[in-house]
């Protein structure tokens, strides 16, 4: 027993402090590391390497869907910002400022991107001419800065690193339609490769973003019950290109606005990740986006045979998966909790006796279970287990969703379910703002989505939870990150 406890990381218990729990994982795993500056984090291979999975699937979607990548200005003249009244003041107390260069004044203070929506229109307005220069369909990636007060890595930084892509239209239909295939492409890479379920909809006019007509949302459920905001495409209508000056010469010959979307996901991908997965012994991460799918483990290196045969193991499966060999000198047990700490899906374990019976152990993480496979079957099983590991990944977070999602009537009952059983609360609302606001004050509960007609239903009479009178929307609600 004291053997077994000698390996067994510190992680704090995630049941009764969560975000202690979280904080240990992330460092102990060393996905990232704090910087001298408050705020900025330090992306470590481990974690960088999941951000590469994720852009990876992005990017790939983002390119089979006509988008190009660009890269605009990490600074703002200030003049540039202030053009979009409601961008800049919803930005305002989360701007950075540069007010010095070579150690002189500068002219103009000039901001650090918080967003790139103002810069990108500017050059929007000398490259547009004509309609047949549409649609313009153009993304990066980069970082973006926000002085947040209260920061946590991954989750909210002063600087994260996203894409945003940018779109120019000549119809208010197709800028729409946009926008909402820019949604549906987030929530299948979040779906399909993070094994995250979500909650789809459009954002209430108080949460939707500064300077939009619309924006949807894509809505994940942390372990804690807290919900986590994974996403957005925002519908912008004509609000920006007609402050920027971008016009064009349509097919009448006139004079015209552009219609225009903008969308992102982030790093924060990354904090919903770990807090969707993890477990007691630390990370748990879907196969598909896993920096390590498999790493193999030899017992009793020092034997004869065993660690040949391991790195002829690693050499055969590294076509097929992304493998790593602990060939350290460290004893198997530590080796284990290390990977399983670590969230490698599968761990493939082979000593003397396994050589001898032609077969290697198969654990896996999501389970802890054990199999036995005959080596010449051995990168059909991994590729049968890695499937399911993933499938079962995504069906455990959405039970535990579907177990923390409750219904509520009145500000009683609502109250009652988020402190007995804190997630996602469907109620109905009426769409007033002071119905909302007095929700979020005396709850701490914000509107997460309204969901899309097709998924609408009605809770109890129709009524609205907080004011009583009859309200034709359903919406989700919950405390959030």
């Amino acid at each position: 027993m004291a053997k077994k406890k000698q390996f067994k990381k510190e992680l704090a218990d995630m049941e009764e402090n969560f975000p202690q729990w979280y904080t240990d994982v992330i460092s102990k795993t060393e996905m990232v590391d704090y910087s001298p500056v408050k705020g900025f984090m330090v992306i470590r291979p481990y974690g960088y390497a999941i951000w590469e999975n994720i852009q990876s699937a992005m990017d790939k979607r983002f390119k089979e869907t006509g988008h190009q990548n660009m890269y605009f200005p990490l600074l703002i003249p200030q003049s540039l910002l202030e053009k979009e009244a409601e961008h800049v003041e919803g930005f305002a107390p989360e701007v950075a400022w540069v007010t010095k260069g070579g150690g002189k004044e500068l002219q103009e203070p000039l901001a650090i991107r918080p967003t790139s929506e103002t810069i990108i229109c500017d050059m929007y307005s000398k490259w547009l001419h004509s309609y047949r220069q549409l649609p313009f369909l153009y993304n990066q990636w980069c970082s973006v800065v926000r002085w947040e007060k209260t920061t946590r890595p991954f989750l909210r930084t002063s600087e994260f690193l996203w894409q945003e892509g940018h779109t120019l239209h000549e119809t208010k239909e197709e800028a729409e339609e946009e926008t909402m295939r820019m949604l549906n492409i987030y929530r299948e890479v979040v779906e399909n490769e993070l094994a995250i379920p979500l909650v789809v909809g459009r954002k209430s006019e108080k949460e939707k973003f500064s300077g939009a007509e619309a924006t949807y949302t894509i809505e994940a459920m942390m372990h804690d019950g807290q919900a986590l905001q994974s996403g957005t495409s925002h519908y912008l209508g004509q609000n920006f290109t007609k402050a920027y000056d971008v016009t064009y010469l349509d097919r009448n010959n006139e004079q015209s606005y552009p219609f225009h979307t903008s969308w992102g996901a982030s790093t924060r991908l990354i904090g919903g990740l770990i807090m969707v997965h993890g477990d007691e012994n630390g990370l748990v991460l879907p196969p598909r986006i896993a920096p390590v799918q498999v790493v193999i483990i030899p017992v009793a290196a020092h034997k004869e045979g065993v660690l040949d045969k391991a790195y002829e193991l690693k050499d055969a499966l590294k076509g097929s998966f992304r493998v790593e060999l602990d060939d350290s000198d460290q004893s198997p047990g530590w080796k284990f909790n290390q990977w399983e700490m670590k969230g490698v899906p599968v761990r493939v374990e082979i000593g003397p006796r396994d050589l001898e019976a032609g077969q290697a152990v198969l654990a896996r993480r999501d389970t802890g279970e054990k199999i036995t496979v005959d080596l010449e079957n051995l990168e059909q099983e991994i590729g049968a287990l890695l499937e399911e590991i993933q499938k079962n990944l995504y069906q455990k977070a959405l039970k535990h969703r579907d177990e923390r999602t409750s219904e509520a009537k009145n500000m009683e009952e609502f109250k009652k379910n988020l402190q007995e059983k804190p997630g996602f609360i469907k109620a109905m609302w009426c769409g007033d703002r002071a119905c909302e606001d007095k929700i979020k004050e005396e709850t701490g509960a914000t509107l997460r989505a309204i969901p899309f007609e097709d998924e609408q239903e009605v809770i109890g009479d129709g009524t609205c939870v907080c004011c009583g009178k009859p309200a034709d929307k359903m919406a989700w609600f919950a405390r959030a990150y």
